[in-house]
């Protein structure tokens, strides 16, 4: 009997060290789950070349590399699905980079190149979110978001590139279009203007016929949440663009960056002409466009509407709300542009130098 007792003892110890092992063990691996789930996934996991980059912020700072990096309000990343994305965002009215009148939560190149002996490409594949919810809708630059750009570090510092988004309230389709800034002749640089392409959709100079009315919506546009993918290469002073989305047609594009077409009045196009030459921007561009001059990438959510009165400049100020700088109650009314971006590349030659220059002087305006 004895026996009996200590046999069966022996077993009851053996099985409640089983049992507590199992749920240590259980224990231990859902704690471990827990610290996996509640671990950051950062820009840089999701798109491996931020090494390359500065990040500007929607309140105007440079947090210089953002690797490993967040900001809830303005950068951060969002899982759907099985993919990660790459989230920027920024309000209407804030803190500004440098001397724009706008927001911007992108990044900017660490090297600039020159174009004519350039070997540089930049991709991306994104979606935009959300646009400014308010605006003037005869203001062209209302509704609307750069998502990729060209910017010259030096003299004037213009833009051969800039992608926008742009979609008025109440339309399901918007339109994705390119501009090139000219590189304005002498050294009065405000004459400047932009030339705008359509790639699907309208482009930049389609406005509401007044203040509070839209127009006619685009028949092969982009929706809000529709993924598009850019290619920008520039290669010997030639531009060449790629736009890609699905169920839409595949355009190509190509400028000359070293060689202008715009060096006397009787070459401005019509479009500029009626978009720009009423706001006395009429300048005529240098022989040799951007060639001599340190030009760079940007990627992100370049917010390009703001609370400026349209009085102001009738392109590119909208009058829109700001609640005096206020980003919660933004980002609340929907006034703040949000693009989500799931990959992108970018090729760096040789023959890129540091554009620690533009940076110095551009983070100390304020």
């Amino acid at each position: 009997m004895n026996l009996y007792k200590k046999h069966s003892t022996k077993v009851i110890i053996g099985l409640l060290v089983i049992v507590l092992a199992t749920v240590s063990c259980k224990k231990a691996i859902e704690k471990t789950k827990d610290v996996n789930e509640s671990k950051t996934v950062y820009a840089s996991d999701v798109i491996p070349f931020f090494q390359h980059w500065k990040l500007i912020l929607g309140d105007g700072s440079n947090v210089g590399v953002p690797t490993n990096f967040e900001n809830k309000e303005y950068f951060y990343t969002q899982t759907e699905g099985d993919n990660n994305w790459v989230v920027f965002k920024a309000p209407n009215g804030g803190n500004t980079h440098g001397t724009s009148n706008n927001t911007r939560t992108e990044l900017a190149q660490l090297k600039k190149w020159y174009p004519k002996t350039a070997d540089e490409k930049m991709t991306a594949t994104l979606k935009v979110m959300n646009v400014s919810a308010t605006g003037d809708e005869t203001v062209a630059a209302t509704h609307s978001v750069v998502v990729g750009q060209i910017h010259s570090a030096d003299k004037h510092e213009n833009e051969p590139l800039k992608i926008f988004y742009k979609i008025y309230p109440g339309h399901t389709k918007g339109s994705v279009f390119w501009h090139y800034e000219i590189n304005t002749k002498g050294d009065d640089n405000s004459g400047r203007w932009d030339f705008s392409t359509a790639v699907w959709g309208h482009d930049f100079s389609v406005v509401g016929p007044s203040a509070t009315e839209v127009p006619a919506e685009p028949k092969d546009g982009i929706a809000l949440g529709e993924e598009f993918t850019y290619e920008v290469e520039v290669k010997d002073g030639i531009m060449n663009l790629t736009f890609k989305s699905d169920n839409h047609e595949t355009k190509t594009f190509s400028k000359n960056l070293i060689e202008s077409e715009y060096t006397t009045k009787a070459e401005i196009p019509q479009q500029t002409k009626e978009l720009f030459f009423p706001i006395g921007q009429d300048g005529v561009e240098r022989k040799n466009a951007y060639e001599g001059e340190g030009c760079f990438f940007k990627l992100g959510a370049y917010n390009q509407t703001n609370g400026k009165s349209p009085e102001v400049n009738r392109n590119w100020c909208s009058g829109a709300e700001t609640f005096n700088g206020d980003v919660t109650k933004q980002y609340e009314t929907g006034n703040y542009v949000e693009v989500w971006f799931k990959s992108g590349s970018l090729k760096i030659s040789d023959n890129v130098v540091s554009n620690e220059g533009y940076f110095s002087k551009n983070d100390k305006v304020k």
